[in-house]
């Protein structure tokens, strides 16, 4: 049911209706959940929670703003006590016009003159808005707005302007024919007197709707015994967080601890239940690609690259700043954006300079006289769970993620990343891991099954066929002959300076097929000083 039905359905019913106040988006929802059929936008609570005072002074953009989070956070309907419509006709028929754009269901505006104060402060000392005039504007909203449902108040201040019953209802009654659809009679008396006087001449000739605030002690039956249709706690939610925001600075200042308090306070999840969060998480199922739990990356990151020179005198090579952020960081953004989170790097040379968030660390103390593979083996032995499949890089390569993900979608054991792009005019002294495949890169043999044959940086040139990229991706079930090719690696060779390609040929010595993956460039290697300038333009 749309929000101005539903409003409309209270204002006409036959029994009395309560409405109560909200001031944001987070206690409009307190007042659904409360069980309220409707919400009273109130101008003196708005205004407070602003900190400025109800004299219009917050402007009506700024409440407009504030109503379209509370209309957002509620499915019940929402009359905004709309001051003296923000101006003259024109500003009225603008106003309802936002109103509707933002499913408010009905605006509640008083005979007062612009800029309005409130009612209880020296109220008969207050000037009214023409009658006529003020007709003009209750005729202007009902011709402005597009939905029928949508209701226009009238509230009428004689009674708090000292001018009398006589002049209540000759308001009423001129507000009633210029189109209001309900009248709210307002008194600051400490008794229903004049409201009752009111509603007994009145009759039934539109609904009524009172705020009972300075007559508060009234039994509600009396509201209910003179056909009163809607009863509006105006203000008391504001008031009770004033209270209770009063007690909780004071006791927090004077006890400069948390202990008095956190009893008597809503729980951290109670603020993220009424936020709406658990409707996030569930919406993230559903829209976002899945998170890839099943997925861990071990980045080995130990070794200082003095290569770099005085960049990394004080920290390792992969925390040398590249476009504003370090090495790492750049790797770790492009594995978070596949959602891979499950990141493990290893450190090693000055490992406290290497701190990102949201990583677990394994630390290679002896950096200096161990290789790559034992890094490795530190990582595999602190992983707490299996996943189905674990990538292995270097914290010294940079990369696009397409990379990733070719190594994501191969269902083989162990699935290497091969750079094709090289020519015979290559330094081939230079130092990388140059591998021999089953079969070459081709349009021949495009698709076909390319296992790695070795890896190494001492090979002939006619039997390359391509660089490894420092990729290695093994499933979950061929870890366990990844972990006992380690052992037996660690128990023949006792100085554990090994690198990572040895654990590579003896799986293939031991009849692994290792899955080629050919690609052609972009990716790399950070080993220099011109590869520093090279990444500043690299874009993964």
């Amino acid at each position: 049911m749309k929000k101005t039905t539903q409003f409309r359905n209270i204002l006409n019913s036959a029994e009395l209706e309560f409405i109560c106040e909200a001031h944001n988006g987070l206690s409009a929802k307190i007042v659904e959940e409360a069980g309220f059929k409707g919400i009273w936008g109130s101008g003196l609570t708005i205004s407070a929670q602003f900190g400025v005072r109800d004299n219009n002074e917050a402007s009506w953009t700024q409440v407009l703003d504030n109503l379209e989070f509370m209309s957002d956070a509620t499915s019940i309907p929402i009359l905004l006590d709309g001051d003296t419509g923000y101006g003259n006709f024109n500003n009225m028929r603008r106003l309802v016009n936002k109103l509707e754009q933002r499913e408010i269901s009905a605006v509640c505006i008083e005979d007062k003159i612009f800029p309005k104060t409130n009612s209880f402060i020296g109220g008969h000392t207050q000037p009214l808005a023409n009658i006529d005039e003020f007709s003009g504007k209750i005729k202007a909203a009902k011709d402005a707005q597009k939905d029928e449902d949508f209701s226009v108040i009238a509230r009428v201040e004689a009674f708090i302007a000292g001018w009398g019953l006589a002049e209540a209802l000759k308001r009423a009654e001129a507000y009633h024919e210029a189109g209001a659809d309900g009248i709210l009679m307002h008194s600051a008396l400490a008794v229903p007197d004049e409201i009752l006087a009111f509603k007994k001449e009145w009759g039934d000739r539109s609904p009524v709707l009172i705020v009972p605030t300075k007559y508060y002690s009234t039994p509600t039956d009396v509201y209910r015994d003179n056909d009163v249709s809607i009863a509006i706690w105006a203000n008391h939610l504001l008031r009770a967080n004033i209270t209770t925001m009063q007690k909780i600075t004071k006791t927090l200042m004077e006890d400069q601890n948390l202990l008095s308090i956190e009893n008597n306070v809503a729980s951290v999840s109670e603020v993220f239940r009424l936020q709406g969060a658990a409707e996030l998480k569930e919406a993230e199922k559903r829209y976002l690609p899945e998170v890839k739990d099943d997925i861990s990356v071990i980045i080995l990151a130990a070794s200082q690259g003095k290569e770099l020179g005085e960049l990394t005198l004080d920290k390792p090579k992969v925390m040398v700043p590249v476009r504003g952020k370090a090495i790492l960081s750049h790797i770790v953004d492009t594995y978070n954006s596949i959602n891979i989170k499950d990141l493990t790097v290893v450190r090693g040379f000055a490992k406290d300079a290497v701190s990102l968030s949201n990583i677990n660390f394994v630390d290679n103390d002896d950096y200096n006289s161990t290789g790559e593979l034992w890094s490795l083996k530190l990582a595999l032995d602190a992983q707490k769970k299996q996943p189905e499949c674990t990538i292995i890089s270097y914290g010294d390569v940079l990369f696009h993620k397409y990379i990733v993900q070719m190594m994501q979608d191969a269902d083989d054991d162990f699935v290497v990343m091969v750079d094709a792009d090289w020519s015979q005019s290559r330094n081939l002294n230079r130092h990388a891991d140059w591998v021999q495949c089953s079969h070459s890169n081709s349009r021949q043999n495009y698709g076909e099954h390319v296992t790695l044959r070795k890896v190494g940086d001492n090979m002939n040139q006619d039997d390359i066929n391509g660089e490894w990229m420092g990729f290695l991706k093994v499933s979950k079930n061929g870890m366990g002959r990844v972990n006992s090719v380690i052992s037996t690696i660690f128990d023949e060779d006792s100085t554990k300076d090994v690198k990572l390609p040895q654990l590579i040929n003896q799986l293939i010595e031991n009849g692994e097929k290792i899955r080629v993956l050919y690609t052609t460039g972009h990716w790399l290697d950070v080993d220099s000083l011109d590869d520093i300038v090279e990444a500043g333009a690299f874009n993964a």
